[in-house]
């Protein structure tokens, strides 16, 4: 893979990940134009490059707020913060489980198939648009009064994480309209999606990490270094880390104003164009 390739897939990564158009069918979508094959054992350490670049830049972003969030839990204040980190690592669950359980049975059957991602960006434009509607109608406007997150609502919005997983159905879309959905204010489920996605983020990482160290690691990191090369990790992170920064701040104000409907005519044409054209 060369730098150029590595800066477009890092672009990529940085925008879809925090904008609810799916950051997996992306990279996939990207992946066959580019003709870049990034399967296997070869994609470890690029992958685990761009989840730490997206992790990164949700601190940097929200650092104010997440730096209360780590001294109350690691203090054990027992105060809002204290317990909002506790819904987090609540709605971390059914993803954990799915991660742990289910990630190569999905990889297997789901990877590398712009049909799959098609059909899942059409339900992710159902989803943010049913989002929108059902929030904006004139009987709902009229009684609708945001609310904090509830623990029951953290496990909601976590099982939408879950199901996020397929490549094409979007984890911050997801989590966002089923929490509008719930009745939750916009601006906070926007911020409670990007702090939940830290942990399996990090998760992730460590069990790509863990592979990489395997008994073959010598024979895996001498392929990935030859098919990917230390220009290539380095511009891939920076590009995954900077546009994020940017993509987190500007989806925090979309979230805001109520304009994620635009991302849902997006993944249904690009959609529609992945079950056509595949």
């Amino acid at each position: 893979m060369s730098w150029l390739d590595a800066l477009i897939l890092g672009i990529v990564q940085g925008l879809a990940e925090y904008l609810p158009i799916s950051s997996s069918g992306h990279l996939e979508i990207i992946r066959q134009l580019l003709g870049v094959d990034l399967e296997g054992a070869k994609s470890l350490q690029f992958d685990v490059m761009l989840h730490v670049a997206t992790v990164l830049s949700t601190i940097v972003i929200l650092w104010r707020e997440f730096y209360p969030l780590c001294v109350s839990f690691f203090t054990v204040k027992r105060d809002y913060n204290f317990y909002y980190v506790c819904k987090i690592l609540v709605s971390c669950i059914p993803v954990a489980i799915v991660g742990l359980c289910f990630k190569d049975y999905v990889e297997y059957f789901f990877g590398g198939n712009l049909t799959i991602v098609g059909v899942c960006l059409l339900v992710t434009a159902a989803l943010l648009s049913f989002a929108y509607f059902f929030r904006t109608s004139p009987l709902k406007a009229a009684s609708y009064t945001p609310r904090d997150i509830t623990w029951l609502d953290a496990f909601i919005i976590g099982c939408a994480q879950a199901v996020a997983v397929l490549p094409g159905l979007s984890r911050s879309g997801s989590t966002i309209a089923t929490g509008i959905l719930l009745g939750d204010d916009r601006e906070k489920v926007a911020r409670f999606s990007f702090f939940m996605v830290i942990v399996p983020i990090l998760g992730e990482a460590l069990l790509d990490l863990k592979k990489i160290l395997s008994p073959a690691a010598d024979t895996v990191v001498s392929g990935i270094q030859a098919e990917t090369g230390m220009l290539a990790l380095a511009v891939g992170f920076l590009a995954s880390f900077i546009v994020g920064c940017l993509a987190c701040k500007w989806m925090l104000e979309i979230v805001k104003k109520g304009k994620m409907i635009w991302f849902a005519l997006y993944c249904l044409v690009v959609g529609l164009i992945c079950i056509v054209c595949h």
